[in-house]
């Protein structure tokens, strides 16, 4: 994570992990180059996977704005090494993420995969895209896709990218997961109550 943890490693976090004893450890991720993370075929699929993300950007203000994208697996696309990009749907129309980007650009995203205590973190410089803008480009990201109304197209050039530690994240599963996970259950259950039915109606003939 050298691209990442220049980015993250600033002057001031250097000096709390001095404070804090952390300061040889994190210092070794410093010791790459500052060429931008190439996302592997690992983080490729792990961003694929997701149905969801959190997206934090900065105002001109300097006052960060996270939100909550979602959409089905697939509706983040990973067009190369190192850049993602998504439909942007109309929204409650606030356009804070929106306005953030086009005055800076500098975004950073949460990937998060709660049943497995997984957490991609990622630096990026984000840009909107009009629909016209490439036709192509919209095509395939418009192909998976949340629903709604698409306004926009997100592309997000990939500076630096993390793999957290699983500590602390709570697992949680969405319905999909539950019935994933359950289907050996009620499968079982399903077979019991048929021999259960079979044996009543044995004793039931007797």
């Amino acid at each position: 994570m050298s691209r990442y943890a220049h980015l993250a490693y600033t002057e001031s976090v250097r000096r709390e992990q001095e404070q804090n004893g952390s300061a040889a450890a994190a210092g070794r991720a410093l010791t790459g180059g500052e060429t931008p993370d190439p996302l592997g075929p690992h983080e490729a699929a792990f961003i694929a996977a997701r149905d969801g993300f959190y997206l934090a950007s900065v105002s001109e203000t300097g006052w960060p704005y996270v939100q909550h994208r979602g959409g089905p697996p697939g509706f983040v696309h990973v067009l190369d090494e190192r850049t993602l990009g998504f439909a942007d749907v109309r929204g409650n129309r606030q356009y804070i993420t929106t306005g953030n980007v086009r005055a800076g650009g500098r975004v950073a995203l949460f990937f998060m995969d709660y049943p497995h205590q997984a957490r991609l973190k990622i630096f990026g410089l984000a840009r909107a895209v009009p629909l016209d803008e490439d036709p192509g480009l919209t095509r395939t990201l418009t192909e998976t896709r949340t629903d709604g109304r698409v306004e926009r197209l997100m592309v997000i050039r990939v500076e630096g990218f993390n793999w957290n530690c699983h500590q602390h994240i709570t697992p949680r599963y969405s319905e999909a997961e539950l019935a994933e996970a359950l289907a050996p259950v009620r499968a079982r259950i399903a077979e019991l109550e048929e021999q259960n039915k079979a044996l009543r109606a044995l004793l039931g003939e007797r």
